[in-house]
Order: C-alpha cells, then structure tokens, then sequence
C-alpha cells in the first residue's frame, strides 16, 4: 500500500497566488504614490541647505535665494514662506515641518509629517 503523503499536492493555490499578488501589488502601488512626495522632500532640504552660501548677506537674501530654489525645484507643499529662520548663537537654523498629502485609492489617501531643522553656519544650533 502506498503512502498518503505521497499523493499529496504541495503548493499555492491560484486563489493563495491571487491575494498574494494582490497584496504586494497593493504595497508597491502605495510606494509609486509616495515616492513623488519623498523626492520633493529631498529637495526641500537640498533648497534649504543651499541657503548657506547667502549667509553673509543676512535672512532677506537667504529667503529670496530659497524663493528661488523652491520655484525651480517646483516645490508645492511647502511655502517658501514658512520656512522659519532663527538666529541662534553665532549663526543661523532653518526649520522646516509640514504635511504632503496625496491620493492613493478613491478617498483614501496618505499624509506624510516632515520635518526637519538644518544648521546653516558652524557654531549655531542644539
């Protein structure tokens, strides 16, 4: 007489390999939607950081620089505006935080908090 376990069948099912692609996809479909809004992330903090080259002309200078760089970066999430540069010791730090949202499926969507604070000349900050 044969053994059962030798008959039986082994492996995944066309409705187990269904909902497994379906759920992956689900996942990688979220990543193609927030990749656009971490990439301008990125550059939000590359605009930021380039302000450190118009430090000896002061904050009015510094804001029409990051003006700037936020236009040619098409930067839309965040206003140029409420980036907040303080004086601190002997320097200066550009805070940014703010929310990005976009859609994901229907009425679903994501929103993402970044926020991020960039020491702009040697001796400021914490």
């Amino acid at each position: 007489m044969r053994d059962r376990t030798q008959h039986r069948q082994r492996g995944m099912t066309t409705a187990g390999l269904l909902i497994m692609v379906s759920f992956v996809g689900l996942f990688v479909y979220a990543g193609i939607r927030l990749l656009p809004v971490y990439l301008e992330y990125f550059n939000v903090i590359k605009s930021i950081e380039g302000m450190k080259s118009d430090l000896e002309q002061g904050p009015p200078a510094m804001r029409n620089s990051l003006e700037k760089r936020f236009d040619i970066e098409d930067i839309k999430s965040i206003n140029y505006k409420e980036v907040e540069i303080t004086k601190e010791g002997g320097g200066y730090v550009a805070h940014a935080s703010y929310d990005a949202q976009t859609s994901f499926i229907g009425n679903i969507g994501f929103v993402v908090h970044f926020e991020k604070t960039v020491v702009l000349s040697g001796s400021a900050g914490p």
